[in-house]
């Protein structure tokens, strides 16, 4: 494996060049992608609608929130523009 910078790794990134021979891939990791407990109080009703979307999709319901949010903080981002 070769080694260059953080400033190079990062521009050759940045630039969209193969940055493969730099990174060792057996040890890898992306932060922020562990999971954490949330705890959240909803009323029973809702609790029944995101039980029967989630089996309707074929999902568990945490997963279903999982991406529900993720779309919503996504949509809420402002762009790189403004």
């Amino acid at each position: 494996m070769k080694t260059i910078s953080a400033e190079e790794f990062d521009r050759k990134f940045d630039a969209g060049e193969d940055i493969s021979e730099y990174v060792d891939w057996s040890t890898a990791t992306r932060p922020n992608l562990e999971p954490v407990e949330l705890t959240v109080t909803i009323m029973r009703g809702t609790k029944l609608r995101l039980e029967r979307q989630a089996k309707q999709l074929g999902v568990s319901v945490d997963s279903l929130l999982e991406e529900w949010l993720r779309e919503k903080l996504d949509a809420a981002r402002p762009s790189a523009a403004e």
